[in-house]
């Protein structure tokens, strides 16, 4: 079962930022997860949402601010607030990171898993994200298929990034698994990514039998975490490495 760091640890440090996701690298994740937004400018940025008005001090749409604008940004200091039982001096003017530093900083020596939010500019989005990978050399010729995952909850992207990198592991994003059509699904995409919430053991097993991963969002309880196991689930998304590798290789010594 794959470990995959939602946002980094970010049970424990200021989601998509580097201090979650060094922390999540220590904690032993097998992916790092990153959501990416484009900015103004077309550079492609790691936050989850459209706008910064949640992890940051500012405000604005992604796409309405340039990188600059968003590099002055402190992404870090509204956990410190918040989880004062966690906070970290270090955690202060954090700020939001790009797919490129990300991939930089840590090379082919980790396993991404990156999530398109939204299908527009479209296919500009797309484009730009595969020029970064071929440029750091994880997919193509060199790199390691596997290594980095791409998930959307949008069919197009996902179709547009097969024709256009064939070995890329592609996953579904879906909220009920119930309206997941795995026979249509399988034929472009390498798996499904079910709320875990809604995913049941049946389902898991009709998606192997297709040949489909299954890789459940977002579970941070660990008796949920136990069950996805016994149930076989290919990975989870958590915010909480720790706890998952606890059960996961405790499970298997």
């Amino acid at each position: 079962m794959k470990i995959i760091a939602h946002r980094g640890a970010s049970g424990y440090a200021p989601e998509h930022t580097m201090a979650a996701y060094q922390l999540a690298v220590e904690q032993g994740a097998d992916y790092l997860e990153m959501d990416l937004h484009m900015t103004k400018d077309g550079q492609l940025i790691a936050i989850h949402d459209d706008t910064v008005d949640r992890t940051t001090n500012g405000h604005g749409k992604v796409n309405e601010l340039t990188l600059s604008d968003i590099k002055q940004l402190d992404a870090g200091s509204w956990f410190n607030r918040r989880y004062p039982e966690k906070a970290k001096p270090h955690y202060r003017r954090q700020t939001i990171p790009t797919l490129a530093e990300v991939i930089g900083k840590y090379g082919d020596s980790l396993n991404y898993y990156i999530e398109i939010k939204t299908p527009l500019p479209f296919p500009e989005m797309a484009d730009e994200l595969l020029k970064v990978l071929r440029l750091h050399q994880l997919i193509g010729r060199d790199g390691a298929r596997g290594q980095v995952i791409v998930e959307s909850f949008h069919t197009d992207s996902l179709k547009y990034l097969r024709q256009k990198a064939p070995e890329l592991v592609l996953i579904q994003l879906g909220d009920d698994p119930e309206t997941m059509n795995l026979a249509k699904i399988a034929q472009y995409a390498d798996g499904v990514g079910p709320n875990y919430l809604n995913t049941k053991q049946e389902f898991i097993k009709n998606a192997h039998t297709r040949g489909l991963l299954v890789h459940c969002w977002t579970v941070n309880n660990e008796t949920d975490m136990i069950k996805l196991m016994n149930w076989n689930v290919d990975g989870l998304f958590t915010n909480y490495v720790d706890k998952a590798r606890k059960h996961r290789d405790g499970a298997s010594e």
